[in-house]
């Protein structure tokens, strides 16, 4: 039995166990999202989405297999087991090309489903909620099944190990990111009735191909318990709000709930998320926050110690100057506000320019100036938090340099109440 299937099966035997499943391909937020998983003995899931990662490269110009490789390294580099990550699939489907007719689009997500399986990735979320050109915005969940069901045969055909894979399914789907400006704060919970009929409509269709074995291979439903976030405002759990959706549970044997957009919220949240059966709990836009703040505050201290420019205008330069990330997520009533949302808005779009050549060889060097000098401890308190720095000092014991250690700890902070 695997990772996935003892949380699951431990999940549903009311334990509460859930997990995070990082959803970046950051190289600091993978290196400090394993070393957490390494201090505390746990498994570690990791997606790339569709955006990401695809056959023709994505916005990380990385091909499937590139991303395992890439986060293997950076694994071994911590000192974490390789053989501990579960690698998932985010978004998979049509989405990326939904501009596109349906036949192209899905031969498109078809080809992206045997890269991505013949890669290593088990973890397959079949996401065909979008439509298409000349359909509606959102598709039935009859069209979504039946798509869902021909992107699952596909990885079924390729998949070195299909007993390996693993499916989530769900037509109320966040977009990837979180909330769009338009949509209407308030964000309201899937229920019972439409969380059955998604499952039911997607079994039918699963069922349909004559492999009985494939709808065994369904462990979660992906829906919406009331956790979200938009680009300056989060809608938080109610954590004393009734509990429908676990009373469905019991006639769909071996599936749980996966919730999306989980960044953000507040400690107690995650805990309850698990004990309402949502055993995969999807976190990104938050951690690459956290890694902002961190570069942020090193560019503070840096400032301090040498003069040099702070890193926030290269990146305000970098935002305005291509807006393609951000343009569509952000309304703003004047410059003032448009500024602040480009570098501290929860939906962090900011985190799409960091890649950019230009920006890296600026962290680069920023590292660089840092490594040359050891701040003594009452100049860092001045820039970087004492508790953040207290935990910063434990993982320098491991031969991580300081300004790494406090980049992994601002990362770790957002992270590990998931795992409380």
């Amino acid at each position: 039995m695997n990772f996935l299937q003892q949380l699951i099966e431990s999940n549903l035997k009311g334990s509460a166990a859930c997990s995070p499943s990082i959803c970046s391909a950051h190289p600091d937020v993978l290196a400090a999202s394993c070393l957490l998983a390494k201090a505390q003995d746990r498994d570690l899931i990791i997606e790339a989405t569709s955006n990401q990662v695809n056959q023709f490269g994505g916005y990380t110009g990385m091909l499937p297999a590139d991303f395992i490789e890439a986060v293997q390294k950076i694994a071994a580099d911590v000192g974490y087991s390789t053989e501990r990550i579960v690698f998932g699939g985010d978004h998979l489907g049509p989405q990326v090309w939904r501009k596109e007719s349906a036949d192209i689009a899905m031969q498109h997500a078809k080809d992206m489903m045997a890269a991505y399986v013949k890669a290593g990735f088990t973890k397959i979320h079949l996401d065909c909620s979008e439509g298409c050109a000349g359909e509606a915005a959102q598709v039935s969940d009859a069209i979504s099944a039946e798509r869902a069901k021909e992107l699952a045969v596909v990885c079924m055909e390729h998949a070195p190990d299909p007993a390996a894979l693993s499916f989530v399914v769900g037509t109320e789907v966040p977009p990837p990111g979180g909330a769009r400006p338009e949509d209407e704060h308030g964000v309201q919970p899937t229920t019972a009735k439409a969380a059955m009929t998604t499952l039911d409509v997607h079994k039918a269709a699963f069922d349909a191909t004559g492999d009985a074995e494939l709808w065994q291979r369904v462990i979660a439903l992906v829906v919406q318990p009331g956790v979200e976030f938009a680009p300056d405002d989060i809608d938080h759990l109610d954590i004393n709000s009734p509990d429908p959706l676990s009373e469905i549970l019991p006639d769909y044997p071996g599936i749980c709930f996966e919730a999306h957009s989980t960044d953000y919220q507040y400690p107690a949240v995650f805990s309850e998320l698990g004990r309402r059966h949502f055993a995969i709990l999807k976190v990104g836009p938050a951690l690459t926050y956290a890694y902002r703040e961190a570069i942020y505050a090193l560019s503070n201290l840096d400032q301090w110690l040498h003069g040099s420019a702070h890193i926030s205008e290269l990146m305000e330069a970098k935002m305005r100057a291509n807006p393609k990330y951000w343009q569509g997520h952000y309304q703003a009533e004047g410059d003032k506000e448009l500024r602040n949302l480009l570098h501290f808005s929860y939906a962090d779009r900011i985190r799409y320019y960091w890649t950019e050549s230009e920006v890296m060889a600026e962290v680069s060097a920023l590292e660089d100036r840092l490594h040359s000098v050891k701040p003594d401890h009452f100049l860092l308190r001045s820039f970087v938090p004492a508790a953040t720095l207290e935990q910063a000092y434990l993982i320098m014991e491991q031969g991580i340099d300081w300004h790494k250690a406090v980049i992994y700890t601002y990362i770790q902070e957002a992270l590990a109440p998931y795992w409380k």
